[in-house]
């Protein structure tokens, strides 16, 4: 398939990547639904019951699912996918696990380029989900139109932990695993977060494993969706904008990690010789 073999490129040639996208036109099409949070909160299983629910609407959905970097080979662990064979042979969804190859805030360097290629293949739907690291998970905000925030009942005490974080991206809040004690108390803290804020998301209860609260959970999706089918440059800007800081980054990353070794340890020698400081060299290995 075209796409695979793009994307397949875009990881591995990011240059190569750049010039195909390069004869593509600007994106904007697609709707990116991020989906973020701590691990183990069932992110992979809601995302499976989502594409259910847009593929029932007649809409092409794509996922993206950023999986751990396996320490042996380097690539994905290929967890997301696995729990979303329901959907393997159905030619409405494309599936594709990534590998974070280290890449911090959940994501991987490639994400940006995969998300425009999908998006000039015409879906409607694109699902990011992160690899789940917590806290920290939360550069998904810069690349989505609308980030949903799944966590789960027994989280209590981690979201005043959060609140500087993850809780600060968030469009909409869904504890999943609602049949577990302690979810209504899960949502009124939620709630409580917000009360007086500028911001006031929703937060809703939801139960990937039933389905129930999805529609619910849909219906919020669709209420963002709704501003940006109807031509919301403001939900388009911040997904561009977070294409450009990732594409930056991603190749300023690229750049550091071309630099030999024997440059690397010079400009160590110096510093270490008190003739430059940590400061000037990293500037010098930057340029």
């Amino acid at each position: 398939m075209a796409l695979a073999k793009g994307i397949t490129l875009a990881e591995n040639a990011p240059s190569e990547g750049a010039r195909l996208l390069a004869m593509m036109g600007p994106p904007g099409h697609s709707f990116v639904i991020g989906v973020t949070g701590p691990p183990g909160t069932g992110k992979s299983s809601l995302v499976d019951r989502l594409i259910t629910v847009y593929r029932g609407k007649g809409l092409k959905v794509g996922v993206i699912a950023v999986d751990p970097t396996s320490p042996i080979t380097g690539g994905a662990l290929l967890g997301d996918r696995i729990r979303m064979t329901e959907h393997a042979d159905d030619q409405g969804v494309f599936i594709r696990s990534m590998a974070s190859r280290g890449w911090s805030g959940g994501l991987s360097r490639a994400t940006s380029q995969v998300i425009r290629l999908m998006d000039a293949a015409g879906f409607d739907i694109i699902l990011l989900e992160t690899v789940g690291i917590g806290q920290s998970d939360i550069e998904v905000v810069g690349v989505s139109h609308a980030v949903l925030v799944v966590l789960m009942p027994g989280l209590g005490d981690d979201i005043q932990v959060s609140k500087a974080g993850l809780m600060e991206v968030g469009d909409i809040y869904v504890v999943n695993k609602s049949d577990l004690a302690g979810a209504d108390l899960m949502v009124v803290s939620l709630l409580s977060l917000f009360r007086g804020s500028p911001r006031s998301p929703p937060a809703l209860k939801a139960s990937a494993l039933s389905g129930e609260g999805v529609d619910g959970l849909y219906g919020a999706i669709e209420k963002i969706r709704g501003g940006f089918t109807a031509g919301g440059r403001d939900l388009r800007l911040r997904s561009v904008r977070g294409m450009i800081i990732e594409t930056a980054r991603g190749a300023a990353m690229e750049k550091l990690a071309a630099v030999s070794q024997t440059r690397t340890a010079a400009l160590a020698n110096l510093v270490l010789d008190g003739k430059m400081t940590v400061e000037t060299a990293a500037a010098k290995l930057g340029r």
